[in-house]
């Protein structure tokens, strides 16, 4: 109504509102009534914005890749932005010219410029694995390009998401990489298979040592049971002889004391023969009659009926008849 109009953006929005070429107020956030004729609202959005790139770019061997990534960013300077760039909106907040498109295509060419350098100081394996060195430098070089500087924008983030070879290419390294892991499958295979030779030549190794050792063992135990039997038969040698000598010396003194006793005793005989004769010479010229005679028991009536019957004997051719009655020999017998 007669040019006087309301306009209202929330605390995203960073707003600048010019009154004949001038600023009356500045703010995020903010609400006002103005007149249209001699004013211009210029609303610039302050939160961060993401957008996602796809380049195409060649490497040091001269294979082309394809670099997916996104970039974040957000307007850290709006009034350095609002004098670059035209943000002007209607009375409906709406933007008069679509500038805010050149923000994202300006930060595109840096990103570009800064990832065609790096790409292209790679070889194409090399630029599918160093995906953060490219990120790094990619996210460096936008950081301070003149350009955003000027433009008053802060780059928050740069993710590179993907390096992709064409179809061909992909195959062959896919190829090449299956080529690789199979060689290196099969070394891994021989070098297991080569181990495990390894082990079993150090097992069998260790097994014959073994057997040397227990042979070893049971030769010392052979040569000391020999050594034992050995000093066993010498011992039971020394203790024969010791027994042999001890025999015979006692069979030495056995003999030399069975000497002495013969000798003792032959001695003993002597005397008792030297006795008997010294007492026996008296009677030597005696006749049997007369020892009789003078003997103790000579006069016992069995010696005299002994002595009787004997002269009959010695006289029995003299004799004609002799009658002896048992009673009467009976008798003779029994006297005392």
């Amino acid at each position: 109504m007669l040019g006087v109009n309301y306009i209202k953006f929330d605390s995203m929005n960073y707003l600048i509102h010019y009154k004949n070429g001038k600023i009356k107020k500045e703010g995020r956030g903010l609400s006002f009534f103005y007149f249209s004729p001699n004013s211009s609202i210029v609303s610039i959005p302050v939160q961060s914005n993401d957008f996602q790139f796809v380049f195409n770019e060649t490497t040091k061997d001269y294979q082309e890749v394809t670099l997916q990534g996104q970039i974040t960013y957000k307007i850290e300077n709006p009034k350095q932005l609002a004098e670059t760039l035209d943000f002007t909106v209607n009375k409906n907040g709406k933007y008069v010219k679509n500038d805010y498109e050149k923000i994202q295509q300006r930060i595109i060419n840096e990103a570009q410029t800064a990832s065609a350098t790096i790409v292209q100081s790679l070889t194409i394996k090399e630029a599918l694995r160093k995906l953060d060195a490219i990120e790094t430098e990619v996210f460096s070089t936008i950081q301070q390009s003149k350009a955003v500087e000027m433009l008053g924008l802060a780059i928050l983030s740069v993710n590179i998401l993907g390096v992709t070879p064409n179809p061909e290419m992909a195959r062959a390294l896919e190829a090449q990489t299956r080529e690789s892991l199979q060689k290196e499958a099969d070394q891994a295979i021989y070098e297991r298979r080569n181990f495990a030779v390894e082990q079993e030549r150090i097992i069998k190794e260790s097994e014959l040592n073994t057997e040397i050792a227990i042979e070893e063992k049971q030769k010392q135990i052979v040569e000391k049971k020999m050594e034992t039997d050995v000093v066993k038969q010498t011992n039971n040698q020394q203790l024969k002889e010791m027994q042999m000598s001890s025999s015979i010396s006692l069979e030495e003194q056995k003999k030399d004391l069975i000497d002495i006793q013969v000798t003792n005793e032959k001695k003993e005989a002597d005397v008792r023969e030297y006795v008997l004769n010294a007492n026996l010479k008296p009677y030597k010229t005696l006749d049997w009659k007369t020892l009789m005679a003078i003997s103790t028991n000579g006069n016992s009536p069995s010696n005299n009926i002994a002595l009787a019957f004997r002269e009959l004997a010695e006289n029995a051719d003299k004799i004609g008849n002799l009658n002896i009655s048992p009673e009467l020999l009976d008798t003779l017998v029994r006297t005392k």
